[in-house]
C-alpha cells in the first residue's frame, strides 16, 4: 500500500465519527464558554441594577444573591450541554440510544419520587434567594430556633442560637420565618 493511498484511507475514516465527535466536542465547549459568559453578564447587571432605589438598597445582598443565581444558572447549562453533548458522542459510536432513554425515564420517576424532599429544599432555596427572605448576618426566628444566620445554600440554612448551638435547617422544612434584620420598606 502506498503513502498516498494510506493517507487517503486515514482521511476516510477520520472524516466520518471521528471528525464528528471532535465538532460535537468543540461546539460543546464554545456554547459552554458562551453561556456562562451571557450568565456571569446578566448577572452583574442584575447585581448592579437599582431594584430598590434610596438608602435602604442593601447592593451588597443583592450581588450575593446574584452571585449564587449565577452560579446555579451555570451548573444547570453546563449539565445540560454535556448531556446534549454525550448522547450524541455515544449515537456516532453507532449505541442505539432508544432504551438507554427509556432506561434513564424510568430511573428518573424513581429518582424523582425518592427525591422529592431534596427537590423541595432545592426549590424552597431558589426561591428563598430570589424573593430575599434573609441572608448571612441576619437575626432570624425560624420555627423554634432563633439566632444569627451563618450560611445560606440552595438545600440547608445553618443559624447560630443565642446559646452557641449550630442549627442545619433544610430550606424546604422552613415553613415559618421572621427577620428581625430586614429594614421597613
Amino acid at each position: 500500500m502506498t503513502f498516498s493511498e494510506r493517507l487517503h484511507n486515514f482521511y476516510s475514516w477520520f472524516a466520518g465519527a471521528p471528525l464528528h465527535i471532535l465538532v460535537i466536542l468543540a461546539v460543546a465547549l464554545i456554547m459552554q464558554k458562551l453561556g456562562g459568559r451571557g450568565i456571569s453578564r446578566a448577572m452583574n447587571r442584575v447585581a448592579e441594577a437599582d431594584f430598590v432605589p434610596g438608602p435602604k438598597r442593601g447592593l451588597e445582598r443583592q450581588r450575593e444573591r446574584a452571585k449564587t443565581a449565577g452560579s446555579v444558572l451555570k451548573s444547570t447549562l453546563n449539565g445540560t450541554i454535556w448531556l446534549i453533548a454525550l448522547t450524541m458522542v455515544l449515537s456516532e459510536f453507532g449505541l442505539n440510544l432508544g432504551p438507554i432513554v427509556a432506561s434513564a425515564g424510568v430511573l428518573g420517576v424513581a429518582l424523582g419520587l425518592g427525591a422529592q424532599t431534596l427537590v423541595r429544599d432545592l426549590l424552597s432555596g431558589i426561591f428563598m434567594l430570589v424573593e430575599d427572605q434573609y441572608g448571612v448576618g441576619d437575626e432570624v426566628e425560624l420555627m423554634e430556633v432563633k439566632g444569627v444566620v451563618e450560611s445560606v445554600g440552595l438545600r440547608i440554612t445553618t443559624v447560630r442560637s443565642v446559646d452557641g448551638t449550630l442549627w442545619y435547617l433544610r430550606n424546604g422544612e422552613i415553613l415559618k420565618l421572621g427577620n428581625k434584620s430586614q429594614p421597613k420598606r
